[in-house]
């Protein structure tokens, strides 16, 4: 119950990785802004954390509409003073359309780019504001190391570029006592890597030093320390958790 009294927003938290944030903020004592454009499933899991015993509310919102982030802020600043913990994890990664960059259409493009890339801070700019009406708080953006990876097509590229804007923001909103730090998940087992071809999956895991895909639960764990104040000297780094996919010395 580390976190209670403390308010969380996470995006695409109706599913997947983000349903694993959610509930976990949710135990920690967290009220969880549950946000999503999939209103049944995000209503979902704020019924269940409050099943659970936790506090949640779901919030329909398109991450790329810098209008739909100012009435999340509007709306978080009005019911709870302002928000403390911000996770951008919403992205189009299930449905993601694996088309060379030579041959993908680029309306395409642009449409994943603003979700996958532009999103996280667009939410941060909507959102730093109400962070500073509590006086500072935590932001981790998913990335993924897909960003490292040769082939990694334009879903790692816009990660790549995730890498960037934490780094960036990082360094803009540290005198605000805003930490920002982003988490690089590994394959993780959610209904979305399920449509991903298994012998990309099987090719990664063979390389791994832990061979096994992740879990939500394993995000989750990161998470939490990032947003923690154990974590209260970290920032503007990217913590691959992936089983040992990426090594740097």
């Amino acid at each position: 119950m580390q976190f209670e009294g403390k308010i969380a927003i996470v995006t695409g938290g109706g599913g997947g990785i983000g349903e694993g944030y959610a509930k976990r903020l949710g135990r920690e004592g967290a009220t969880v802004v549950v946000v999503d454009l999939n209103e049944e499933g995000g209503k979902r899991v704020a019924g269940e954390i409050e099943a659970a015993g936790g506090k949640a509310v779901f919030q329909r919102c398109d991450v790329a509409s810098v209008e739909d982030a100012g009435k999340l802020a509007a709306f978080v600043d009005s019911q709870f003073g302002g928000v403390d913990f911000l996770i951008n994890n919403a992205a189009i990664f299930a449905d993601i359309q694996y088309v060379s960059l030579m041959d993908v259409d680029l309306d395409y493009y642009d449409k994943v780019q603003r979700v996958n890339m532009t999103s996280p801070l667009i939410m941060t700019r909507a959102l730093a504001p109400s962070m500073d009406k509590k006086g500072g708080g935590a932001i981790v953006n998913q990335t993924s190391t897909a960003a490292w990876v040769r082939n990694g097509g334009f879903y790692g590229i816009f990660k790549l570029g995730i890498n960037g804007i934490t780094t960036n923001l990082a360094m803009e909103l540290g005198d605000r006592n805003i930490r920002v730090n982003a988490i690089a998940p590994g394959p993780t087992d959610t209904a979305g890597l399920r449509k991903v071809p298994k012998e990309m999956i099987d090719a990664i895991i063979a390389t791994n030093a832990i061979k096994r895909v992740g879990s939500p639960d394993d995000m989750a764990d990161a998470a939490v320390f990032l947003l923690s104040d154990q974590a209260s000297w970290i920032t503007g780094q990217i913590l691959c958790v992936d089983g040992g996919f990426m090594m740097r010395p």
